[in-house]
């Protein structure tokens, strides 16, 4: 009788941990985000988690189309120096505080001044806010900005909850506060990011897990094990090296959707003295170099063709793409004699690369190609918050980075590119790039746009503090008892309608 009633007891309690588990969709992470606080932060995982975390202003289809959100309708001035913003009534933060136009102007001001604030560039031609009344605010803009809504539409657009950042400062990644599906309820570095679901959500209906954990799994042949395993229910960026075992598995599904971002090495040409080397002060080494390496090779043997070649913050199949500059064949010939010009023969250069196998593989056809035009390689492997730490502080001469890219090209190049733009970790600055680049901005033609861009790519040709190297597509893997997501070419994973047997 008694081992009855402990089978019953055991029978039940397995049934328990079956529901919670079931409950709890677990996602697999390539790298481990940095700070969790939309406007320090800077890593693709972390907008990843955001979008279980924190709403925005306004959101994408996968086509691309800006659709209402947290706002619900908008309206242009006639000048285009006013943008006046609708709000929805029924939204709250986390802890309890209301959503209302006096939270997006706080929003707003955070990301114009917070000292730290990685989104200054990006809003930069906002000049003030006036709250009309609780769910309306006018934006006011010191020029007509082609490229905010974009914003909105990312980490600028991502609501916190205004008290919380007050009250916590600098610390606020640490418990971000957020108007989300799910609330923050813990971080251990390096091992998991644990949200729960957010009862007083405004779109509850359509979260189907009481909690989602995202893991870090570097090692991309793990990550697929744990996947397999069943300890994860998806996984971001399957390496192209296996899609094919994927699609051959019954018990598995893939997702596709082609980059909006790019994969390059960043070059350090002005940031801190570790910039005084010949790669750093001689753009004809940084030309060498690029002519050393065969993109397509590059492709084939690390990617087996599943992503494209390119030279540019734009893939090939953009229509911001310059035709006028096209991915340069190699030319190892070209390159030594850049280097005799330059008097820079036989140098030696450092890249840091993520911990990532598939970034190290990268890095190490490059390394290859680059030997045979006198250009030698050391490769320095570092955990990737460690190398994005080390990129902003100038400690670095190159790093091989890239970028998930943004829905408007602005995003792919003025904050990279510009003098004070707020991810430009080479320090490159040339004011005739500045002031094309922020010509493209004030622009809504898409032909006066173009020009401005191809214009500053033709300077960009030749300063190259960015090599480009190709353009890659995001692809998922997922047990085949998930349904309902939808691939979206920035590379989110937004859960709702998502549900899982």
């Amino acid at each position: 009788m008694h081992i009855t009633k402990l089978s019953v007891l055991t029978a039940a309690l397995m049934l328990s941990a079956s529901w919670v588990h079931a409950a709890d969709l677990r996602i697999g992470l390539a790298e481990d985000p940095d700070i969790l606080d939309p406007d320090q932060s800077r890593t693709f995982v972390g907008r990843i988690v955001y979008a279980s975390l924190c709403d925005k202003l306004v959101e994408i289809t996968p086509e691309l189309e800006i659709i209402p959100a947290l706002a619900t309708a908008w309206e242009w001035s006639a000048d285009g120096m006013t943008l006046t913003m609708n709000l929805r009534d029924d939204v709250t933060f986390h802890d309890g505080e209301p959503f209302n136009a006096q939270a997006v102007a706080a929003n707003i001001d955070r990301s114009k001044n917070l000292p730290e604030s990685r989104r200054k560039s990006q809003v930069k031609s906002i000049t003030g806010t006036n709250v009309v009344d609780e769910y309306t605010i006018e934006i006011m803009l010191a020029n007509p900005d082609a490229t905010i809504m974009a914003q909105f539409a990312d980490r600028a657009g991502m609501m916190l909850s205004p008290k919380a950042t007050e009250e916590m400062g600098l610390d606020f990644g640490a418990a971000p506060v957020c108007a989300g599906p799910f609330s923050f309820t813990e971080r251990v570095q390096q091992d998991r990011i644990v949200l729960t679901k957010f009862a007083d959500y405004y779109r509850a209906d359509e979260i189907n897990f009481d909690s989602v954990t995202f893991l870090p799994i570097t090692d991309d042949t793990v990550r697929l094990a744990n996947l397999r395993a069943g300890d994860v229910h998806m996984i971001e960026r399957l390496p192209a090296t296996s899609v094919a075992s994927v699609k051959a598995d019954d018990s598995l599904l893939i997702e596709q959707a082609v980059s909006l971002g790019y994969q390059g090495l960043t070059i350090n040409v002005n940031n801190s003295d570790r910039a005084q080397t010949p790669l750093g002060m001689d753009s004809k080494v940084r030309q060498a170099l690029s002519l050393a390496i065969d993109r397509e090779a590059l492709n084939q043997v690390v990617f087996e063709g599943v992503f494209a070649a390119g030279n540019q913050p734009f893939p090939p199949t953009s229509p911001w793409y310059d035709a006028s500059n096209p991915i340069p064949a190699r030319d190892v010939a070209a390159a030594k004699a850049l280097l005799a010009e330059a008097g820079a023969e036989n140098i030696e250069i450092e890249v840091q690369v993520s911990t990532n196998p598939v970034a190290g593989q990268v890095v190490q056809v490059v390394q290859a190609m680059a030997a045979e035009a006198g250009i030698k390689i050391n490769i320095v492997a570092k955990e990737f918050a460690t190398l994005l730490k080390e990129q902003s502080a100038g400690a670095y001469e190159v790093s091989q980075i890239g970028w998930s890219g943004r829905v408007d090209p602005d995003g792919n190049i003025h904050q990279f590119m510009t003098c004070e733009g707020g991810i430009n970790d080479s320090k490159y600055c040339n004011p005739a790039v500045d002031d094309l680049l922020n010509k493209a901005r004030t622009s809504t033609d898409i032909a006066t746009r173009k020009a401005s861009y191809d214009s500053a790519r033709t300077i960009l040709v030749e300063d190259m503090p960015i090599i480009y190297l190709y353009h890659q597509t995001w692809i998922w893997a997922l047990d085949d008892g998930v349904s309902g997501f939808t691939p979206y070419p920035d590379g989110m994973i937004r859960l709702h309608g998502v549900s899982a047997e």
